[in-house]
């Protein structure tokens, strides 16, 4: 079975890639600042040129996770996109709700719900299976919401996480936001204990890369090891043996 190599670029994005295929999740670096390559973040030309199959994921519109700036690449044959939101004017791509399924390029695509825009996905290629979150958090805001409006809040995230339980995933990229105060980490801790992903690796933290270390220091588990690349550029590679272990080299 071949390695899974993860890439952290910024914020929500990162590239996964196995074999001759990238997967691009939530790369929302705007074209002038695409230089220097995957090694500072940024998915350029140069990079995406040296693969058989490339998709662009985009979970949802919010300028964090979507830049037009990725259709820059539309023009190579090898390049497709997969977006959770309607299709740009313009543009040629794949547009999911929650509930779609999808087959492209030899990759399994399942789009499942968020607590906020657009969705999640959980992707399968070549015997790996990845989650990307999205916006998908239990979003408390506990200063300025109100008991009732948290509830909701609670309860809507739990409903999206249910379909998640029991699924096999082996990497989740999942949010964390320091801006929502101490329980920053209250949506990923449930997802850990629900969900119970092999490795999670937080995103979403707002430059608060020692909120990303904290979380993966007190969280990880006998069930899931928690991995924080928090360095534009950083890479694991990971390899599957016989009997399913993960094996992760930083």
């Amino acid at each position: 079975m071949e390695s899974l190599r993860i890439t952290y670029l910024s914020h929500s994005g990162f590239t996964a890639q196995v074999g001759g295929t990238l997967l691009v999740f939530d790369d929302a670096q705007p074209l002038q600042e695409r230089t220097g390559g995957i090694a500072q973040g940024h998915v350029t030309r140069e990079h995406v040129m040296q693969f058989e199959n490339v998709l662009f994921f985009v979970s949802h519109a919010h300028a964090d996770h979507y830049n037009d700036a990725i259709f820059s690449f539309s023009d190579l044959p090898q390049v497709r996109y997969v977006l959770g939101l309607p299709v740009p004017d313009g543009r040629e791509a794949c547009s999911m709700r929650k509930g779609d399924d999808l087959s492209l390029a030899g990759v399994e695509i399942s789009a499942l719900g968020s607590t906020d825009e657009g969705v999640s996905f959980l992707v399968r290629l070549a015997g790996w299976t990845i989650f990307h979150a999205g916006d998908l958090n239990f979003w408390h805001w506990r200063e300025e919401s109100t008991f009732k409006q948290i509830a909701q809040a609670e309860s809507d995230f739990h409903a999206e996480v249910a379909p998640l339980i029991g699924k096999k995933i082996d990497f989740a990229f999942f949010p964390l936001d320091p801006r929502m105060g101490e329980m920053y980490d209250a949506g990923a801790q449930y997802f850990l204990m629900e969900v119970r992903p092999r490795v999670m690796i937080p995103m979403h933290w707002w430059g608060r890369a020692e909120a990303a270390l904290e979380f993966a220091r007190r969280n990880r588990s006998k069930y899931t090891e928690i991995l924080a690349l928090t360095r534009p550029g950083e890479s694991l590679v990971a390899t599957m043996g016989e009997n399913g272990e993960i094996s992760v080299e930083l």
